[in-house]
Parts: C-alpha cells; structure tokens; sequence
C-alpha cells in the first residue's frame, strides 16, 4: 500500500425547510423564546451550516446503527469527559481519535505494584469540513407553539432554510488500525499495557515510514480495510440534525465525488459555487473539475467516483457523461450509492 494513501470525498445535500444545528438563543428575534440556527458570514453574505462536530455525530451514529460499531463508552468525570480510548475494541476510537489521561497499574522491578500516569492520544484519521450552504441563505424566522388539548399555548420562534450544502472530508487510509507508542502529542495512541495486549492478540508491529526507528502496532489487514470501507459506506445511510420532528431533512449525499490520493490537500474545495445578484444560486462547474483532474493527474491513485442522484442537478447529467467520455481512464460516473460501492471496492485493492 502507499505510505501516503487518503480518501478525498466531497458531497452536496438538498435540504428544504430545515433547522440542522441550532446555535441557542436569537437575540435579534421579538420572541422570547427563540431559537437562531447557525450561520456565518463570508464576503457581506450569509451562509448556513452545520459544525464539524455535529456532522461527526452523525457520521459516529450511521456507523452504530448501519455498520454494527460497538461505540466506544463515554466515562464523564467532573468537568470533563473522554472515551475509553481503546481503538483495538473500538473502530470509533481508531477512526475518530481520542485524549484520555488517566493512570495504569505497573509492576516495577522489585515487583511491587504501582499507578503510574499515563496519557493517551490519537490525531483522528478522519477529518471533515463543516457543512455549509453552497449559495447564500436567508433563514425565515417562523412562529410556532407548544399546545395540547388544554391550557393555553406556548409560542416560540425558529429559523428555518432551504440549502444546497457542501462539505468534505479526507480519511488517512495508512493510520486506519495503526497505531504509534512514542512520546509525541497525538502519536501517543497505546499505554505501554495496551500495546502489549494488542501484539499478544494478533497484531503486528511494523517500521514506521516516516520516522526512522520508531516501530508501529497494527491490526489485521481484513479489520483495517473494514473499518475504512464502512466509514465510506455510512454515508449512504447517514441522518441528522436539529428539529428532525417537525423540519425532517435528507442529509444523505445528493452529489459524491470519491478518489484515493497520495497527498492530504483536497482538491474539490471549489468546484461548486454561488452566482445571481445575491449570490443565492449555486452550479456545478464542470470547468473547474476539468482543471483539478489536469492538475492534479499524479497524485490521483486509481479511478475518480462520480455519483449523483436522480432529480438533482439534473441539467449537468450530459455534461457528467461527457466528462467521464474525455477522462475514460480517470472517471466513472453513476447513482450515488453505486459509485460508493465502486470506490469501497477500489480502496479494497488499495489497501492490500
């Protein structure tokens, strides 16, 4: 496998009157009781988004309910909370990352036991950008109310929006099940125990490429490539958000773009973008993904997976045929959850 191998997704969603993550009280709202949705500015507009770390409680919550992941448990203690830090037992705690200090019993050399300190971290192999409306939104702040069959009603005000939304995300194919024990923040993954328990139950421990000396801890080849191909496949089924009850969104991808790479820059960042006279439209720019294959052509590993569902963006679908016609060694194109599949089979190959 290639010692520097990442997944690059992009996706959009299509959501209608939705409230995807709340951002606490609207001051600037003649109700009381108010709720404002999160948003932000960029160039005097308005963007809605959802932040990086709901998009990741949702991601964590497909990967339960759909892939079968026993989650790892969340220990709270006072002001703070961390999870059992153990990504030998948890995929989460691999894919995710994880901070834990807390202290383990040794024995030292006149055998006496002992509690010695020890802190445990691991940069996440998943990385992901927030999700962010495409085109500039305007957020409707509409009344509603708490009634039943008796007593008079309580209103209350929310916003709610209608967004095509982005986001990415990269995945580090190589730290997937591999695990560092030396002294460096966030490569500190395994307490000295843990590592020996992990080698007296099937793994192995391997050269770091990058750092001559140091040796790595490493699962199984068919566990690492399951947990990387169901961190991709849970997209297919992911769900979530803010007032899901009554403005129940799809936030499953409408549009994907999947490729391997051997570099962690992304290069789809701008391949959609806003246009009108309040940037409040959004299209696909075939020209700028013509220019990111070119560019970008030797750090491509394998074939780029295009997918789009049926009933959005539509109008680019003859468009998309022909770029995967002129690009024929480069591009497939197809259904959503096809070419997720087609690329989970790819990274499979991959991995090996």
């Amino acid at each position: 496998m290639n010692n520097n191998l990442k997944t690059q997704g992009y996706c959009l969603i299509d959501v209608d009157v939705v409230a995807l993550n709340n951002a606490g009280k609207n001051i600037m709202s003649n109700f009381d009781n108010a709720v404002a949705t999160k948003s932000i500015i960029k160039n005097g507009r308005s963007y809605t988004y959802v932040s990086g770390q709901a998009f990741r409680y949702w991601w964590r919550d497909a990967l339960q309910k759909n892939c079968g992941w026993k989650l790892s448990p969340v220990v709270r203690e006072d002001k703070i909370a961390y999870t059992n830090a153990n990504p030998l037992e948890y995929p989460d705690d691999d894919v995710f990352g994880y901070m834990r200090a807390a202290s383990e019993e040794t024995t030292d050399e006149k055998g006496k036991k002992k509690k010695v300190n020890v802190t445990v971290t691991r940069i996440s192999p998943l990385k992901n950008s927030a999700i962010v409306s495409a085109c500039a939104v305007r957020p409707v702040e509409n009344w509603s109310s708490m009634a039943r069959q008796e007593g008079d009603s309580v209103p209350y005000g929310k916003q709610e929006y209608s967004a095509i939304m982005k986001g990415m995300f990269s995945l580090d194919l190589n730290m997937i099940g591999t695990f560092s024990n030396y002294n460096k923040t966030g490569y500190q993954n395994l307490s000295q125990k843990l590592k020996e328990t992990a080698i007296e139950n099937g793994c192995t421990e391997i050269e770091d490429p990058f750092v001559t000396g140091q040796k790595l801890v490493q699962l199984p080849l068919n566990i690492r490539i399951q947990r990387a191909t169901d961190t991709i496949k849970a997209l297919k089924n992911i769900s979530g958000g803010a007032m899901q009850t009554n403005n129940m969104g799809d936030v499953t991808p409408k549009f994907i773009i999947l490729a391997s790479t051997d570099s962690g820059n992304h290069p789809f960042s701008h391949i959609v973008s806003s246009y009108g006279d309040r940037d409040e439209m959004v299209k696909l720019n075939i020209d700028a993904l013509k220019e990111v294959f070119d560019e970008y052509k030797d750090n491509f590993i394998g074939k780029i997976f295009i997918g789009r569902r049926k009933g959005f963006f539509d109008e680019y679908d003859e468009d998309l045929e022909k770029l995967q016609q002129t690009y024929q060694d480069l591009v497939v194109y197809g259904p959503v959850n096809a070419m997720i599949d087609a690329y989970c089979g790819q990274l499979t190959n991959q991995m090996k």
